[in-house]
């Protein structure tokens, strides 16, 4: 046997199994994904899910709850999009630059309340909370809350929540789940954030 034949064996093998795989998985519902961990991507990976949503042509709805003190590429090419989207910066910026505890919690829960609308409105097909786990692990919003609102939104709404640190209770109730871990990264080597990149 050749090693084209051997590989073209392998690969109708593979087919196969995938092929089972898809035929099973019938169930059609909105999903939960989080985002977590200390690697870069988060943001970026729950962005272009917003991006093949807009695609799609759903209505969407994104809430970012700590960035907000500087301007990102993403929200400049987002805002292109005035009728399909709803964006909000609700953060005041890291929490190590505003210093402000209750402050903080001030802005965290303003912007649960707008999501929470989000998530109990049918219009919205898919919803971006970027940053939510760090406004969950600071205690700014209660989990449970959280988990119930998630628990009740429209039954195709698909959400994604990114920031470090998930919390248990949300990863367990999440559909899928991904731990973005650091390999390497260039601010290590002293190398500022860049736009395109980081901005």
């Amino acid at each position: 046997m050749t090693a084209e034949q051997r590989h073209r064996e392998r690969m109708q093998r593979k087919k196969e199994l995938v092929d089972r795989k898809i035929a099973r998985a019938t169930i059609e519902r909105g999903v939960l994904v989080v985002n977590t961990g200390n690697g870069k991507g988060k943001s970026s990976s729950g962005f272009g899910m917003l991006a093949r949503s807009l695609g799609h042509g759903f209505h969407c709805g994104v809430v970012q709850f700590i960035k907000g003190s500087f301007s990102t590429g993403e929200e400049a090419f987002f805002r292109r999009f005035p009728d399909e989207l709803d964006y909000h910066v609700m953060g005041e910026g890291y929490t190590w630059e505003t210093q402000d505890r209750e402050r903080d919690i001030r802005a965290a829960q303003a912007a649960w309340r707008l999501a929470a609308g989000m998530l109990a409105d049918a219009r919205y097909d898919f919803v971006l909370l970027d940053e939510l786990n760090i406004a969950l692990v600071k205690g700014y919003i209660d989990v449970a809350q959280v988990c119930a609102a998630l628990a009740a939104r429209p039954p195709r709404q698909h959400v994604v929540v990114t920031g470090r640190g998930a919390p248990d209770a949300l990863v367990e109730q999440a559909d899928t789940v991904t731990e973005m871990r650091v390999v390497k990264h260039a601010f290590q080597a002293g190398i500022k954030a860049q736009q395109g990149i980081e901005l």
